[in-house]
């Protein structure tokens, strides 16, 4: 998806999210606070970091190859239109960009939480923010249609799940998105797809290709 929506309606959805995220940071009841949690025997000393999508394993483009960036620190802005770090606990966020010569371009998101609890209930959050961006969109922009469609879920790991969101402005633009959410463990991912279009231009079933390799080649 095109990049001119997220700056009008970005902070609007942050208000949104940060209401819908909050109940995340709350510890579960007789929780050890994490700065004095102890050390498990069993856990490994270190843990290797999550493996990312290469160029080739995102969705065919019918006229241009995929160029992928370098696996970056931090949230990407790409996600902001659905999804926010408000109302989380301050998790290990990595991204990596993808972009074509032309109007596609994607985005994975890798989240890698303390507990498998916590990453499932960060997985349900987001896929949350996902299902309800369509109509927060059209909240916070009155020049905004917009439209959410759900395209089931995936049995790999501990399972995935893809959607699809289209953005039309009282001005004539019109994007397309696909986005997943799929976990493995305690680590979580994250992928959008998008460019200019509507959802006959979606690559519904490449997309869930590759959301089924991002989960699958995380470790």
């Amino acid at each position: 998806m095109s990049l001119h929506l997220q700056a009008s309606a970005l902070r609007a959805l942050t208000v949104a999210a940060l209401a819908a995220g909050a109940v995340l940071t709350a510890p579960a009841a007789g929780a050890t606070p994490k700065e004095a949690a102890p050390t498990s025997a069993a856990a490994p000393t270190s843990a290797a970091a999550p493996t990312f999508l290469s160029a080739s394993q995102l969705p065919p483009h019918p006229t241009s190859s995929w160029t992928a960036g370098p696996v970056t620190d931090g949230f990407p802005d790409e996600l902001g239109l659905c999804l926010s770090t408000e109302g989380v606990p301050g998790y290990d966020y990595r991204h990596r960009r993808f972009w074509t010569d032309l109007d596609a371009g994607a985005v994975q998101l890798t989240v890698v939480a303390d507990t498998s609890a916590q990453a499932k209930a960060l997985a349900q959050h987001y896929d949350d923010l996902i299902r309800t961006c369509a109509d927060r969109i059209e909240e916070s922009s009155p020049d905004v249609e917009a439209e959410g469609r759900n395209y089931g879920t995936l049995p790999v790991e501990e399972g995935a799940r893809v959607r699809g969101l289209h953005t039309e402005t009282s001005w004539g633009a019109t994007d397309i998105a696909l986005l997943s959410v799929g976990r493995d463990g305690r680590t979580v991912t994250v992928v959008k797809w998008g460019q200019m279009g509507d959802f006959r231009d979606a690559p519904v079933a490449a997309f869930k290709k590759t959301t089924r390799t991002a989960v699958d080649k995380l470790y």
